[in-house]
């Protein structure tokens, strides 16, 4: 009979914590009255292929676990040739301004011949495409209206990690639909976006939520929705929205300029692992790593080379080889900036007037030697003068070939046949004559420098020779 008043006391203590529990838990409601007329529904029309079908390729095969947009998938249809569709429900948008500027994704409204926009109030209206940068996947749109209601912004940059945030759009068509979680981690890069440093969130995204705004508890908008990592092509807890400061910044170039100008350093970079920390005598895995200087760049004016490893840029902490892009885009072109580097093991700073972000198109504008074959060296691989054919189809200025690879320090480092050897443990590759002497000279037991060129993409790999 003793036990019952334990119970009757642990089963008070459970509820009672329960309660203060349930109590920490935020409400969204006079948020959501307060934001929710502001955001609109966005749909467009255009020609499309009514056969085609989105996150498929080419012959018909599923393309897995990539970050995909939110578009809805096309209904199935009959026919050849593409169609005019009525319009189509593809995202949401916000309101910035009381006589009708909006914001959305670049992917919501990317060529489309028609743009709709349905408020809060019912009221569809026609929109101006002011302008849409793919890079940030940000889109300024203009309705002809006044006295609408508008958001209030927020700085991304006071947003934490753990914090509640909310996110309201049209999933699947369903307006205003109030989605709730918390920030899981800033300043994301993602393998498609280099320019944006996401907000990632665990908040339900689905189709129809792009372009819609993410806030905080205060009511502000922090960023725009704008992506997820699924393997079902629906929400699985990773959603990435553009942070707002990023996407006014682009916002404003596109309302006075009409296009978008980013800082260019004009560097191939790679992450600093482990084993190449150690090889540049780093402390700590962190930086980029500089695999190749681009010709008549701003980096090669300021004297960056290969090798080097970027620690800081204007200040900023330089951890991963991503946080450099994020940066160096947001750099006015023709200020200079301060870069902190490594090289050859000694801290070194250097000064860099950055340059504007060529286009794609602009970037990728961007004798015979009889070989001879070097063998037993230390490295356990055989390399060959370069030929000209190798330095036309990869540009390549010097450098030698690899022709085999042995089982020891190159196999096991992953240097492959074909494979062009162009600097070792800092000692610039010219010939075959230069990779003897230094593959000679090369300390064992710890990791070395390696930069090569594969199949036209310079990298560094580390390599170290055994005791």
């Amino acid at each position: 009979m003793r036990s019952i008043p334990k119970l009757i006391f642990a089963f008070f203590i459970l509820i009672s914590s329960s309660a203060l529990w349930a109590a920490d838990l935020p409400g969204f409601r006079s948020l959501v009255k307060q934001a929710a007329p502001a955001v609109v529904n966005i749909s467009t029309e255009q020609k499309v292929n009514s056969q085609s079908t989105p996150f498929m390729g080419p012959n018909g095969e599923e393309i897995p676990e990539i970050f995909r947009h939110f578009f809805r998938m096309p209904e199935s249809g009959q026919g050849d040739g593409p169609k005019r569709r009525s319009p189509q429900s593809l995202g949401s948008g916000f309101i910035i301004s009381d006589d009708g500027y909006l914001l959305t994704n670049h992917h919501v409204i990317a060529d489309a011949d028609k743009v709709i926009v349905r408020l809060a109030d019912r009221r569809e209206l026609e929109a101006e495409v002011i302008g849409s940068d793919k890079r940030s996947d940000v889109a300024l749109l203009k309705i002809e209206a006044n006295d609408l209601p508008t958001v209030a912004l927020g700085k991304s940059e006071a947003v934490e990690v753990g914090e509640w945030v909310l996110a309201i759009g049209s999933p699947f068509g369903f307006d205003h639909s109030v989605t709730a979680g918390i920030v899981s981690a800033k300043k994301r890069a993602l393998a498609t976006e280099t320019y944006v440093p996401f907000i990632q969130t665990d908040v339900a995204i689905n189709p129809g939520n792009s372009g819609g705004p993410l806030f905080n508890l205060e009511g502000e908008v922090v960023g725009i929705n704008s992506q997820i990592y699924t393997r079902s092509g629906g929400f699985m807890g990773l959603s990435f929205a553009i942070p707002i400061d990023v996407a006014m910044d682009v916002a404003e170039q596109l309302r006075t300029d009409g296009f978008v100008t980013r800082g260019w350093l004009g560097v191939i970079i790679q992450e600093v692992n482990r084993d190449l920390a150690e090889s540049f005598g780093l402390d700590k895995p962190a930086g980029a790593l500089v695999a190749k200087v681009l010709p008549d760049s701003p980096a090669q004016k300021a004297g960056l080379q290969a090798g080097d490893v970027i620690l800081r840029f204007e200040g900023f902490e330089v951890i991963r080889s991503a946080d450099l892009p994020h940066h160096v885009g947001r750099v006015k072109p023709g200020k200079k900036a301060t870069v902190d580097i490594v090289r050859s093991g000694k801290a070194k700073t250097l000064r860099v007037e950055i340059g504007t972000l060529p286009t794609p198109e602009q970037l990728a504008g961007v004798g015979k030697t009889k070989p001879e074959l070097d063998t037993g060296n230390r490295l356990g691989v055989d390399v060959s003068e370069l030929d000209k054919q190798r330095k036309d189809k990869w540009q390549v200025e010097q450098g030698v070939v690899v022709r085999r690879v042995m089982p020891g320090a190159a196999s096991e480092a992953g240097l492959m046949v074909g494979d062009v050897i162009t600097m070792l443990n800092g000692k610039q590759i010219a010939s075959v004559t230069d990779f003897q002497r230094v593959s000679k000279a090369l300390p064992s037991g710890r990791s070395l420098p390696m930069r090569i060129v594969r199949r036209g993409s310079p990298m560094f790999i580390p390599i170290k020779i055994a005791k």
